[in-house]
Formats: C-alpha cells, structure tokens, sequence
C-alpha cells in the first residue's frame, strides 16, 4: 500500500500547489482583510440593530410622536379642567358664606350642591392629566405595555369626552380616537416593539 500516490483515495491529502487550500479546508482571509464567518454568520461585521433585528426604526415614527404630542395636549386640558373645578368650588364654598347672595332666588340651586365632590372632581382631573403626561413621556423608552396602556387610555378619555359632549369634551374625543389610531399603527407597533439597550 502506497501511501504518498496521488492516484490512492486513501493516501496522505496533498494540498495543492499554488498556497490554495482544497476543498474542506479553512480558507484564510488575505492580509489586511477582516475574516469573515462561514455559512450562517452575519457578513460584514455587526449587525445593523442590537439582538439582530433588522428594519426597527431608529427615530420614533411621526404618527407615535404625534399621538404623544397629543397626550400632552390632552394633560393641558385636564390641568385646565381642574382648575375650573377648583375655583367652581371655591366660587360655590364663598356664596354659601356670603348673605347677600343667599338672599338672591338663583343660589337656591346651588346652597345644597356639595362643594367637595367639585374638589374631589378637581382632584381626579388633575390625576388623568398627569397620567396622560406620564405615558407621553415613556413614548421615547418604553415598550409594547406602554402602547397598549395608551390605547386603553386614549380609549377611555374618548369615552369620557363623549358624556358632557360640550366643545372641550368634544376635542378630548377627537384627541383620543388619533391616538389610538396612531399607535394601533404598523409603525407604532414597530416602535415599541423594537429591541431597546437599557
């Protein structure tokens, strides 16, 4: 048994003249050429998004800034809407301890009505606006919960708006059903879904 014949299957590989590695060996990247992995690996270095994702957008989409924008529109005219309730309060707490407007018919309405549930009203205004400022701000950072806590909020505050029906209660709807629409979009969902470095 020859070993060192070329024309023996079994014999000692050769490998061929000219530095060029046969079939099945590792081939060796030329000087000054990065190597690059073989079948399966990323080509060309790393990836173009951490974790390997391709296609999550790098700036927050114009519909998801938009809708925030909105939350913030929507905070102002909660902040504006309590302090109406508190002065209400206050307005209605001053006639009850007043006697020359306890003496006019028109209070009749009004020396019964409980001036903390206009506080209480206040209070829980000021609240809804300081959350829709909240999810406005975790637009930037936050994730899939942070879309769906929106739409569920910009739901509710639609259908809130639409009770008293009067020209603010009517732009709270309208506020709140672009929100929902913006983040029920494609690219709102891309947003938040995207792989995130924390």
């Amino acid at each position: 048994m020859s070993f060192g014949d070329p024309n023996n299957p079994y014999g000692q590989q050769q490998q061929p003249q000219g530095g060029q590695p046969g079939y099945g060996y590792p081939q060796q990247a030329p000087q000054g050429v990065p190597p690059q992995g073989g079948y399966g690996y990323p080509q060309g270095g790393a990836p173009a998004y951490p974790g390997g994702y391709s296609g999550a957008p790098q700036t927050m989409p114009g519909g998801v800034s938009g809708a925030r924008i909105m939350l913030f529109i929507i905070a102002a005219f909660q902040v504006i809407g309590a302090a109406l309730f508190a002065l209400a309060a206050a307005a209605v707490d001053k006639a009850k301890n007043d006697p020359s407007v306890q003496a006019d018919s028109q209070f009749d309405a009004l020396k019964d009505f409980p001036t903390g549930a206009l506080y209480g009203f206040a209070v829980a205004i000021l609240i809804w606006g300081v959350v829709a400022i909240v999810l406005g701000a975790k637009f930037g950072k936050g994730g899939n919960g942070v879309r769906i806590t929106g739409i569920v909020f910009a739901s509710i505050t639609a259908l809130l708006g639409i009770y008293p029906f009067i020209l603010i209660g009517l732009v709270h709807t309208i506020l709140s059903i672009l929100v929902i629409v913006f983040l029920a979009k494609a690219d709102g969902a891309a947003w938040f879904n995207r792989p995130r470095n924390f």
